[in-house]
């Protein structure tokens, strides 16, 4: 079967690796899209601490179950469509002890820690398998990233007399806009490139601000009263988004960081006294979340085509992570198609 691995930073390649065979309790799913997220283009990029290379990306799965093994329960059977929830969990760390399994402290994602999707078959462990009724393989492989930020929202315990500022508009950020707007909340979508403020608005956002050409404290005071946001979500995860949500932040506010800054970050830590601030990390995401995401899809009001940029072969991943590389903030989602 045909895999995409990146090998070294700035080179990826197609190699040829056998078949796996689901052993008791694992399911193996005939892959037809992978989506390639930040962490991968950081991979290949030579930017991401996490992996040893060579590695196998991928871990935003559409999918279709082709075989189960022995002790799978009998919900899953051959011809539906998943997802997968690429995270494991260790069962004895204090995360998982406090059922936060999500963060746990030896969690290896898919393509990651350890080799990802980005193949024709993989095998994985049944309690790993999310069935997706009603979506298609393709737009299965938008559920993880989108639970990203459905699950930053759950961590900033947004409610209907909020106001959400989130400061970036991709992928995770958009999910975190539309699970803000869908409890009622009045959100406010922050990004440097207008045509991704303008998705943010149509999938739930009352404001946009263009951080590159407006003032957006002057913006902010203006929308909330001189207030500020009772909540900030930082999706992008530069320094620059760490000080503004920091700084923007209403006093008594809360503060959740989904993005991981590159380098060190100086802040101005007095406003985390004063503001009695709440500032939490929000990382992966719970099962609840990815029901929540694939409840939201199932209503069909996403709209799906525009939030992936492109669809490549596997010969041609190379080439799209370099094009993603040269021109980051214009892309949503690049899918790899394998069927």
């Amino acid at each position: 079967m045909k895999a995409v691995q990146i090998t070294e930073p700035l080179k990826v390649q197609v190699v040829d690796m056998e078949i796996p065979a689901p052993q008791e309790g694992e399911v193996l799913l005939s892959i037809r899209y992978v989506g390639f997220c930040g962490s991968d283009l950081n991979t290949y990029l030579g930017k991401n601490p996490m992996v040893k290379m060579p590695v196998i990306p991928g871990h935003e799965i559409g999918a279709v179950i082709e075989k189960v093994g022995n002790g799978v329960p009998g919900h899953l059977h051959e011809g539906m469509t998943v997802t997968v929830n690429p995270y494991t969990n260790c069962g004895k760390c204090a995360s998982c002890r406090n059922r936060r399994v999500n963060a746990c402290e030896h969690n290896e994602t898919l393509g990651v820690q350890r080799n990802g999707a980005m193949k024709e078959y993989i095998a994985v462990p049944w309690e790993k398998v999310i069935p997706a009724e009603g979506i298609s393989t393709r737009d299965c492989a938008l559920i993880e990233p989108m639970s990203v930020g459905f699950h930053a929202v759950s961590r900033a315990q947004i409610t209907d007399i909020d106001t959400v500022m989130v400061i970036g508009c991709g992928m995770i950020g958009l999910g975190a806009v539309i699970r803000a707007s869908m409890r009622g909340a009045t959100v406010v979508a922050v990004d440097l490139d207008d045509e991704k403020l303008e998705l943010a608005r149509r999938i739930g956002a009352a404001y946009t601000i263009n951080s590159k050409t407006e003032d957006v404290h002057q913006r902010l005071q203006q929308i909330t009263g001189g207030f500020g946001p009772d909540v900030v979500i930082e999706a992008v995860g530069s320094p620059a988004t760490y000080v503004m949500a920091v700084n923007e932040a209403g006093f008594t506010g809360r503060v959740v960081c989904i993005g991981y800054a590159k380098s060190e970050v100086s802040f101005q830590t007095k406003y985390f006294v004063q503001k009695e601030l709440d500032i939490r990390g929000s990382r992966n995401a719970l099962p609840e979340d990815f029901r929540a995401v694939i409840h939201y899809l199932q209503q069909g009001n996403c709209p799906n085509d525009e939030l992936i940029s492109k669809i490549v072969n596997p010969e041609d991943a190379e080439k799209a992570l370099h094009d993603w590389a040269e021109n980051p903030g214009k892309v949503f989602r690049i899918l790899v198609n394998f069927k």
